[in-house]
Parts: structure tokens; C-alpha cells; sequence
């Protein structure tokens, strides 16, 4: 059973389905048992008759069927009781316990959604899924056949013991030894098997972490021609789970093995001592009967206590893994939120600084000061390592700030809702992830609905429509995963019109037109000075010609802010500016003198 915090709650929310079903049960155990005393009575109607005819009295078919019909309708009757009451107890507990893997499922999902990145820079997408697959369906085992296996065991055994005892004590007693001995057995090992089965857990994560990295990186893997060495290393992971889960196996193995031990030990006592009983006039043949047949029934219940110290076990150690990643604390929250006034595009940095949480002793970001403009489009230059990306980033707050450094309007970053700013902000990464999914659905993410204006407008915006166009299926076309099969450019363009049809108050794009050739990033770019006007635009960018014409452009070096200015103003006054346009200038002359060449 499982009992941990995130666990317990779901006991009392369907208990009313649980105790229905665990009553149904009870009931089919008791119906099921009154079936070995009708064969007795049937066993004893044979055995009168076969004395009559051995002292030479005449029975007829007709007088055998009399006696013997009416034990046999109440027969069919008890197993048709017994086989619709296993109908509801599966439908009661069973299918109670899908639908708490459901609702666990989907919280874990949307703790997965408010975990930050800090989380997930440690935790590998892998070994995520595997709490999500294989420790939810063993926690979804122990709601299920767990708790049948539990209760069928002690009822049913219960009920059984109860009957053999009134039978013959001394036989019950005889024949207990053993399956006590097991009782005791199971205990013990129950803790070891937890251990092993937490141990081939791990081992399956880590081989799911590496098969999806790879599987991911196949392009990369290819183009290094490392395929050999990656499938000796995945052999390595597999062979490693293999022999983790055979050490899994092997103890259950020892289990059974045990257990039919034990079983046989009990036959055997009660061949013998019955027998012996029977010869001596201690108990008829038809009570014997009864006998053997009650024990037949009690082996399940012996079976089903060792299966659910083994789902158990399991169960335990997949709560506690996932326990854990429930626990994981967002450090990204709205603790200090209060309500904001609606959001229009100005923002201001005051001395900030930052260093990432796990790094807090280096800064990436220093003593920065500047002012955004609502309706303002701002680029923000740099060489590689500078901190654009990351101070973007604290804009979005993935990350948290100190208190009184950053300002959205008038409202500290730290108290506006997570909701609002992020509903306020649109934001194309570096990495232009797409969903594997239809380009309309791509673009229009951000929209409840998927208005078919909106969509060819912001893709014509982002100087794609005509790539999307000359596609067999348009719009509708399927993206593969992450957008593999569309161009980085389409990739790129296909992101920035999905941020444009959210027509947000503040766009951030983060280096988002590098894949593009600079006549398609000149059209991209009057596009936005059209459609953004009296809304706040920020580009990141390695190239002059994309932040050139902007209303202000932010130097950083190395973290810290070198000067904020338009082109004129920096090509005039910034040494690093100016450095920036030679190596820029010579680098596209050397380019236009090789196409000359060409």
C-alpha cells in the first residue's frame, strides 16, 4: 500500500468506490466459500448411494438426478454470483485506481510545468519520463490489484482458515506450520526486494536518459560517425538494467519457489493425516473432500499476500521517487506577488546583478542600468558569453532578482504574477522550439482559438507565408519533432510569427533572425516597425545590420553594460562599437569579394 503524503489523500477521496468494491469482494470470498460445502453434500449423496447398491439395494437414474439437481442448480446460482461480483469488484477498485493514476498523473504534470530552469538544467528529460511511466503504473498497482490482493488475502484466508478450523483443528494446525514459516519468510524479504526494485528503477532512468539524448543528438552522432561507439555504450546501459532487473526477478523467483515449497509440504500433511483420519472414522470422505477443497481455495489467498508483498515493495519505491519530484520547490514563484495594474511595455534596471542559483558566486550579469521606453525598439549587442540571453531571461523571470533592481512600468519584476508578465511578454528563443504539430497550430499557440487572419497575418509578417504556401498541405502541414523537417530560417521565421499572433505588449526576440540571409531580415524587421508601433520591441542580435536602425541599442561585454545608445551615438563614443562594425564591415567584404571571385 502506499501512504505518503501525495498518496493517502486519495484513499478518502474514492473511498466510497474503494469500500463498494472491497465489499463486493467480501461477498463474492463469502459466496465462493459456501461452493465446497454443496460438492461435500453432493460427494455425500454419491457416496449413500454407492452403500445402498453395495448392500443390494436398487437406485435409480431417476432417484441419483432427484437427490442431485437441486445441489446443482444452487451451484450454478452461487457461480453466477461469484463470476457478475467479480465484474464489479474489478470495475469498482480496478478501475478506481486508473482513474487515480489519471489525477496523480496530472499533477504531476503541472508540477512539472512550474518547476524552473534550474530544476531542469540537473534533471534529465529521460529519467523524468520514467516517473511519469513506469513508477506511476507501479503506485497505480498498488491502488489496484494491490488492495484486492490485500484484502482477498486476509479475508479470504480469513474466512478459509476459519472454515478448515471447524472441520479439524489439529489438521488446520498440522498443515499452518509451514505457511507460517512463509508468513515469516515474507516479511523479511520484503524490505531486500524494495531495495533491488528501487536499484533496476535507476538503472532503467538512466538507460531512458540515454536513449532519448541520443535520440535527440542522431544528426550529431551521425555526422561524427559515432554510431559504433554509441551502441557499444548503449549495450553497456541496457546490459546494466538487465542485470538489475534479473537480480529483480531472481528474488521474486525465490518467493514462489518458497511458496510452492510450502504448498506442497501442506498437501502432503494432508494426504496423510486426513487419510489417516479417515481410516480411523475421524472424518468421512466427503468431509475430507471439503477439507482439501477449502485449502485449494486458500492457496490464492497465499499467492495473492506474497504478490502483494511484491507490489508493495515496488509501489514503495516508485511513491518515493516520485515523492521526491513532487517535492521539488519551484524557486521561481509568486510568493511576493500583489495585484498589478495592467502591464503597457517600459522597463528599467537599476544596478542589477546575477549569478545563477547554482553558481552563486559568479556573476554573469553586473551593476546594469538602463531604461527601456514603452513602444521602443531596443536591441541588445554583444559578443558571445556577454549575458544577453540572460538578462532576457530575468525579464521573463525565469529566474529571480533581488528586490528593487528590475521594473516593469512601475511594478517591481518580483511582485507582478507570473501569469501577467509572462501573458504580457512574447518571447522567441534561441533554440525556435516548434511542437510537432500542424504550422497553424504552431503559430497560433497562444490563442484559444485558432483565427485563420491572425495566423496568415503574422506569418506574412515574419516573411514566411510564401515558404508555408509552396508546402502540399500548407498551413496544415505536419512539423516533425522539434521541427525537423522545416529549414532553421523556417524554423526561425515560423517562431516569430507565433510570438507576433500573440500580439504581446513587450516582444523579446533572442538572436532570432541569425538564420536568415539579411534581405529576408530587413523585411522582418519593417514588418515589426510597422506592427509594434507604441509597443515595446527588444532584439538580441550578433550583427550591426540587425540592431543598426533601432531607437537604442545596449553594449554589454563580458556582463556589464558598456553604453546604451542609438547606432550614431555608439559609432561615435564606443570604442567596442566601433571594434564591432570594423570586423563586421571586413568580414561581409570578404564575403562579397569570394562571391565575386566565384
Amino acid at each position: 500500500m502506499v501512504f505518503s503524503k501525495h498518496f493517502r489523500k486519495y484513499y478518502f477521496i474514492y473511498a466510497p468506490l474503494l469500500l463498494l468494491g472491497i465489499g463486493v469482494l467480501v461477498a463474492v470470498d463469502y459466496f465462493q466459500l459456501i461452493i465446497p460445502e454443496v460438492t461435500r453434500d453432493i460427494v455425500g449423496s454419491y457416496r449413500g448411494f454407492n452403500s445402498n447398491i453395495n448392500e443390494g439395494l436398487t437406485v435409480t437414474t431417476s432417484e441419483i438426478l432427484e437427490a442431485i439437481i437441486p445441489y446443482l442448480k444452487y451451484l450454478l446460482v452461487l457461480l453466477a454470483i461469484v463470476s457478475i461480483g467479480r465484474f464489479f469488484w474489478r470495475y469498482f477498485i480496478f478501475g478506481t485506481s486508473r482513474r487515480i493514476e489519471e489525477q496523480i498523473r496530472n499533477q504531476m504534470f503541472d508540477h512539472a510545468t512550474k518547476l524552473d530552469s534550474t530544476y531542469y538544467s540537473k534533471e534529465k528529460v529521460g529519467g523524468l519520463m520514467t516517473y511519469f511511466i513506469n513508477d506511476l503504473a507501479s503506485v497505480r498497482m498498488a491502488f489496484g490489484p494491490g488492495l484486492m490482493m490485500a484484502v482477498d488475502g486476509l479475508f479470504l484466508g480469513g474466512m478459509t482458515l476459519y472454515k478448515m478450523f471447524n472441520i479439524d483443528v489439529m489438521l488446520t494446525v498440522y498443515s499452518f506450520i509451514p505457511l507460517t514459516a512463509l508468513a515469516i519468510l515474507m516479511f523479511f524479504l520484503r524490505r531486500s526486494m524494495q531495495l533491488t526494485f528501487r536499484e533496476r528503477q535507476k538503472s532503467f532512468e538512466d538507460m531512458s536518459d540515454f536513449v532519448q539524448e541520443n535520440l535527440s543528438g542522431i544528426s550529431v552522432i551521425r555526422a561524427y560517425v559515432k554510431e559504433a561507439s554509441s551502441a557499444v555504450r548503449f549495450r553497456a546501459t541496457t546490459q546494466d538494467f538487465y542485470d538489475k532487473n534479473m537480480e529483480f526477478v531472481k528474488r521474486r523467483l525465490y518467493f514462489q519457489t518458497a511458496i510452492t515449497v510450502a504448498l506442497n509440504v501442506v498437501i502432503f500433511t494432508l494426504i496423510g493425516y486426513g487419510g489417516h483420519l479417515v481410516i480411523n472414522g475421524g472424518l468421512t470422505v466427503e468431509v475430507l473432500f471439503e477439507y482439501i477443497t477449502y485449502f485449494g481455495i486458500l492457496s490464492w489467498p497465499v499467492m495473492a499476500l506474497t504478490r502483494f508483498i511484491s507490489i508493495s515493495s515496488q509501489a514503495s519505491a516508485s511513491a518515493q521517487r516520485i515523492s521526491k519530484f513532487l517535492d521539488a520547490e519551484p524557486l521561481v514563484n509568486d510568493d511576493l506577488a500583489v495585484e498589478t495594474p495592467e502591464l503597457n511595455g517600459s522597463i528599467k534596471a537599476t544596478n542589477l546583478s546575477f549569478a545563477y542559483p547554482d553558481e552563486p558566486d559568479v556573476n554573469i550579469l553586473e551593476d546594469i542600468s538602463f531604461e527601456i521606453k514603452q513602444g521602443e525598439m531596443v536591441g541588445i549587442l554583444g559578443r558571445t558569453g556577454s549575458g544577453k540571453s540572460t538578462l532576457v531571461d530575468l525579464m521573463l523571470r525565469v529566474y529571480n532578482v533581488e528586490l528593487g533592481k528590475l521594473f516593469i512600468d512601475n511594478s517591481d519584476i518580483m511582485t507582478i504574477p507570473l501569469f501577467q508578465l509572462r501573458n504580457t511578454v512574447g518571447y522567441v528563443p534561441q533554440d525556435n522550439f516548434l511542437f510537432s504539430d500542424t504550422i497553424k497550430a504552431n503559430i497560433g499557440f497562444s490563442q484559444h482559438t485558432l483565427e485563420d487572419e491572425v495566423i496568415v497575418k503574422a506569418a506574412k509578417l515574419s516573411d514566411v507565408y510564401d515558404n508555408i504556401s509552396e508546402f502540399k498541405h500548407g498551413f496544415d502541414t505536419i512539423l516533425g519533432e522539434r521541427g525537423v523537417t522545416v529549414s532553421g530560417g523556417q524554423k526561425q521565421r515560423i517562431s516569430i510569427a507565433r510570438a507576433l499572433a500573440k500580439d504581446p505588449k513587450i516582444l523579446i526576440l533572442d538572436d532570432s533572425v541569425s538564420a536568415v540571409d539579411t534581405k529576408t531580415e530587413e523585411a522582418i524587421l519593417k514588418n515589426l516597425a510597422q506592427v509594434r508601433e507604441n509597443k515595446t520591441t527588444i532584439l538580441i542580435a550578433h550583427r550591426i545590420s540587425t540592431v543598426r536602425n533601432m531607437d537604442k541599442i545596449i553594449l554589454l561585454e563580458k556582463g556589464k553594460l558598456v553604453d546604451v545608445g542609438n547606432h550614431d551615438e555608439l559609432i561615435e563614443r564606443s570604442p567596442l562599437y566601433q571594434e564591432m562594425v570594423k570586423l563586421q564591415t571586413l568580414v561581409r567584404l570578404e564575403e562579397e569579394d569570394g562571391e565575386n571571385d566565384a
